[in-house]
């Protein structure tokens, strides 16, 4: 007697990808945002799933900080190659070129806010009605209150008070000119999730994520790498430790944690005993209680 029981990653997958057919249906010029991290590879693997055999139908929009992991630069590019996608790079030195941002000064200085305008800029000259992002619920209060179509008004700007409901998986894209939305297929996942995700379906990751020893700088409760675009403070000196990111972005704001965890076994154990979130090493987050919110009402992704 065949067994239909369906694990809860499997329904986690069928109702991503339930979503990424809902956005390739609904809209016209929908993107996948994609940061190099472990959420934006997941999405960019289930995308495949949910239109193979034919190619993803929508362009991989990239924010460059021009401060990212070289890591994460080489691992974009061979995943591109590797799914045949087009790729589009939104750039943020060209936006501070430009006139549309300046860039902070400070040592505590980073241009991971200044990607909300390029990000904004580069949806507009797509002329993107929907953008797809790895956001889950689990993450951070402010991406908790996300629903799966999240509208933005014309401006780009989130209000979290005017949410539309969601029921029996119906799913309302409509909209005025000028305004899209953001769509996020991982919304129910959690971090635990979507390493066991990656461990079954064997989904390659950037080395970031596993243990390897790099120099850094203890600021605060954060663990920086040292690199060029980090301004070290006074008495701060850069030692050699072993770490791994739970999350990767801008490196000047992206916090590294301690770990010996070099495998996906390892670091499903060290997930499942983690009593801070994944976002807990995030700098920018540490700016205010809202820091997180704030950017998203602006338009932040």
């Amino acid at each position: 007697m065949p067994s239909y029981l369906v694990n809860h990653l499997r329904q986690l997958e069928s109702e991503a990808i339930y979503v990424l057919r809902e956005t390739a249906a609904q809209f016209q010029r929908p993107v996948l945002l994609f940061s190099g991290g472990k959420d934006s590879i997941v999405m960019t693997w289930l995308a495949r799933k949910a239109f193979w055999p034919a190619r993803i139908p929508f362009p991989l929009v990239h924010i460059d900080t021009g401060h990212n992991f070289p890591e994460t630069i080489t691992f974009r590019d061979k995943l591109v190659r590797d799914v045949e996608a087009r790729l589009v790079v939104g750039s943020v030195e060209e936006s501070i070129k430009r006139g549309r941002v300046v860039e902070e000064k400070g040592p505590n200085a980073s241009r991971n806010a200044l990607q909300t305008i390029t990000l904004l800029d580069t949806l507009l000259d797509l002329q993107a009605d929907a953008a797809l992002g790895g956001g889950r619920r689990d993450e951070e209060k402010a991406r908790a209150k996300e629903r799966f179509f999240s509208h933005r008004n014309e401006f780009g700007e989130w209000d979290p008070k005017n949410q539309r409901p969601e029921l029996w998986n119906i799913f309302n894209g409509r909209k005025h000119h000028g305004e899209h939305f953001r769509v996020f297929p991982l919304s129910n996942w959690t971090e635990m999730d979507i390493w066991q995700y990656i461990k079954q379906e064997n989904i390659p990751l950037p080395e970031l994520y596993f243990a390897h020893r790099r120099p850094v700088v203890q600021r605060g409760s954060v663990l920086l790498a040292a690199t060029d675009v980090v301004t070290l403070h006074h008495g701060e000196k850069p030692e050699v430790r072993l770490v791994r990111f739970r999350t990767v972005g801008d490196a000047t704001c992206t916090g590294a944690v301690e770990s010996s965890a070099s495998t996906l076994d390892d670091i499903i154990d060290e997930v499942a005993a983690a009593r801070v979130t994944e976002r807990g090493g995030r700098a920018d987050d540490k700016r205010s209680d809202t820091a997180m919110e704030d950017r998203k009402k602006q338009g932040y992704f």
